[in-house]
């Protein structure tokens, strides 16, 4: 591995839609779906929009759309796991069909996949609680499309894409959310999408679709698009399943393909960033912490500039595997068993094989999944020496512990920038971390102290800055009212008036803000 990236294109435009591509393979982990479920259901849906005569245009909204259907399936991923017991993958993987059938098909889905793995009593606890909340399932798919359109809107999407992200989950019949639109009211992406997406499911399923989609056709499923597949849709499959599936959806978009200047790529990872962060209350904010810091110590080390870009673009990406693996392990308050160990240690996988697919980020792939790595070989998830560490990789590595110890844990409290400094300085003399990447570290961390700020976005007043951190953090209100010594009430006003000034409707929307604004450094 190169400090200054050889083979990265540098300055060299991007296109925009390899990009999303890679993104699809982390929103597949998060969903509980094998990695290129959306890629080949997007694949389909491109084809479909031909078949339908839609302009070249319309076909690449459908195209974008596609890939970024549920790019806010992190949103709602702790509460989730603790409705399941754990599993927020599992139990969103198993609703993913249900969910486009009858009232009666959600609620044997909902029975069939809450709480598996646990005992009966537990499980049927679990039911109670989720009957006796009828909103639930608007409120987080809801909280998914508010979160897709927040994120969409950073990518630089056209708004025709970022107004289907808004409505990927209605239904022909109006019975679906957030909006409860019906027929030609729904964006054509958007049916389109949801169509495809449930044909792919049902064919990784060993299942042939046709029989679902017809029954679904005028209730889920707009009639016209499930005629279209029942007509070529097995055709297509064919033609992607006897392909390289990443060349086949990069060759189905229209010319000219959509660039992007390489000066807004970190505007990209950001959003990978804020989507792996959104997984879980406790890393909110975490990766452009990283970023930062690991860039602040390659200048104190005396990396040249594109090392230093580079540190900072891996600390962007560097936790992105983490949405791959369940909310019940990264959130749990005790120690973890041997096997949740082993889940942990998948995550920088995950990372490398999801940036290593993208020609743009193939070059930040080992360094972002070296994160974990120790010079003693004690790390994971390779089990590296000193002699396959740069020094970029020590710096990210040094920079992940210090930035992970300031924050609080479900385990512990954060730690003070005293005792995480020595705590780092502990690991270099056990022959763990590199000590001029921990002195490098060190000293970046106060280069910068932090001045206080004289205004806040949006309107926003002191008090109500300090009741949206609380919020993103996973507070309830009672929770936020005992730490600022205010009343639910009150809490719940703050919330009200903070909702309004920055446009949003959900705790999710809230808590993207939050983190876009850097508010919760």
């Amino acid at each position: 591995m190169s400090e200054t990236g050889p083979g990265q294109r540098q300055n060299e435009p991007q296109r925009l839609s390899e990009l999303l591509m890679a993104i699809s393979l982390a929103t597949d982990l998060s969903a509980g779906a094998p990695m290129g479920h959306t890629l080949r259901s997007c694949y389909l849906s491109v084809a479909l929009a031909k078949d339908l005569g839609c302009t070249p245009e319309e076909v690449r909204a459908v195209l974008h759309h596609a890939l970024l259907r549920i790019l806010g399936c992190t949103a709602d991923a702790a509460e989730t796991a603790q409705l399941t017991g754990g599993d927020d993958r599992t139990f969103n993987a198993a609703m993913g069909l249900p969910s486009t059938g009858s009232s009666q098909e959600v609620l044997a889905g909902l029975f069939r996949s809450l709480g598996q793995g646990h005992s009966k009593l537990a499980r049927a606890r679990m039911i109670a609680r989720a009957l006796a909340d009828p909103g639930g399932l608007e409120r987080k798919v809801s909280s998914h499309c508010e979160v897709a359109v927040l994120l969409g809107r950073r990518l630089g999407l056209g708004e025709d894409v970022v107004e289907a992200l808004g409505h990927g989950f209605e239904r022909w019949d109006g019975k679906g959310y957030p909006s409860h639109l019906s027929g030609e009211e729904i964006p054509v992406p958007a049916r389109i999408a949801l169509v495809a997406s449930s044909a792919e499911l049902l064919i990784g399923m060993g299942e042939d679709p046709a029989d679902c989609l017809s029954e679904r056709a005028g209730h889920a499923y707009d009639p016209g698009i499930v005629d279209a597949f029942l007509s070529r849709g097995s055709d297509h499959i064919a033609d992607y399943d006897a392909s390289d599936g990443w060349d086949a959806v990069l060759n189905s978009e229209p010319e000219p393909a959509t660039m992007i200047p390489d000066s807004d790529i970190e505007g990209v990872l950001g959003v990978f960033a804020d989507f792996a962060d959104l997984k879980s209350p406790w890393t909110r904010g975490h990766s452009p912490a990283v970023a930062g810091l690991a860039e602040h110590a390659g200048r104190e080390a005396g990396l040249d500039f594109d090392a230093r870009r580079e540190l900072r673009r891996a600390g962007l990406v560097h936790d992105v595997g983490r949405v791959g693996i369940e909310n019940g392990i990264w959130d749990k308050p005790g120690g973890l068993t041997a096997e949740e160990w082993e889940r942990v240690r998948l995550h920088p996988y995950f990372t490398g094989r999801i940036l290593s697919r993208c020609q743009a980020l193939a070059p930040l792939a080992d360094l972002a999944a070296s994160h974990h790595e120790r010079l003693d070989g004690s790390g994971y998830h390779r089990g590296c020496g000193p002699e396959q560490l740069p020094m970029s990789a020590r710096i990210l590595a040094a920079a992940d512990v210090f930035s992970a110890t300031r924050e609080e844990r479900p385990y512990r409290p954060a730690m003070s920038r005293s005792q995480s400094a020595e705590l780092l300085e502990e690991e270099a003399s056990a022959g763990r971390l590199d000590a001029e990447a921990v002195a490098a570290v060190l000293l970046a961390a106060g280069m910068e102290p932090a001045e206080p700020r004289r205004s806040w976005p949006a309107g926003l007043t002191d008090r109500e800055v300090e009741v949206l951190r609380l919020i993103a953090r996973g507070r309830t209100n009672r929770q936020a009212a005992e730490q600022l010594s205010i009343s639910p009430k009150t809490v719940g006003r703050h919330i009200e008036n903070i909702y309004r000034k920055i446009d949003v409707s959900t705790r999710p929307g809230a808590t993207v803000f939050a983190m876009e604004q850097r508010l919760l450094d």
